[in-house]
């Protein structure tokens, strides 16, 4: 697997400063080696214009987004593409965690894996949980207590990773806007009575 500018997204991704007491459960790549075996990972990086930051706060239902700066992993095998990982930290109660949420081309979520948490053990919601998200499209069924299961104790994890996979989708809806229907073919008018070759005859 081809993996550009690992480095540096590893660096931003965890750069935020409970990040350095967290338990790191997995590296970037071996998370991107999971999602995506085989296959070719490129790096990029996008700046969201200020409209298409109010889109996706509109749809994920944020307040606010972290940064405009959008760095993912877009992955493709066999000459197709294969989905697009993007990496969330953000603060769970008073501590961050990092999880990656992997994105099919159809715009629903593939896998959600937790890189490092820095809450305390039990406030980590065991990784059945996790996948549930899978297959899930950006809905108003992607929340707690709807299509996602809450969980006893770990309430704010559970809220937080939901949080970030609806940021996920709503960002790569903005990047990559469904293409817009096309209009039916308007059909042609039947031919005149009596036109064409041999009319009259």
């Amino acid at each position: 697997m081809r993996i550009r500018g690992l480095v540096a997204a590893v660096c931003a991704a965890l750069a935020a400063p409970a990040a350095a007491w967290a338990t790191v459960l997995l590296t970037q790549e071996e998370a991107l080696r999971l999602a995506f075996p085989g296959a070719t990972v490129e790096a990029h990086s996008a700046f969201l214009t200020e409209e298409q930051r109010r889109a996706a706060k509109a749809l994920s239902g944020e307040e606010d987004l972290p940064s405009a700066l959008v760095r993912y992993y877009a992955a493709t095998k066999d000459g197709r593409a294969a989905g697009e990982a993007y990496f969330d930290t953000h603060v769970v109660r008073t501590m961050s965690e990092t999880v990656m949420v992997v994105v099919s081309p159809e715009a629903r979520i593939l896998r959600v894996e937790v890189l490092s948490f820095s809450e305390p053990e039990e406030y980590m919601p065991r990784p059945k949980w996790y996948e549930q998200f899978q297959g899930k499209p950006l809905d108003d069924e992607l929340s707690l207590k709807r299509s996602i299961r809450p969980v006893s104790g770990a309430t704010l994890t559970a809220r937080a990773t939901t949080d970030a996979a609806r940021r996920v989708l709503a960002i790569y809806r903005v990047l990559h806007p469904p293409a817009p229907a096309s209009a039916p073919a308007t059909p042609s008018p039947p031919a005149a009575r009596g036109s064409g070759a041999g009319a009259g005859r």
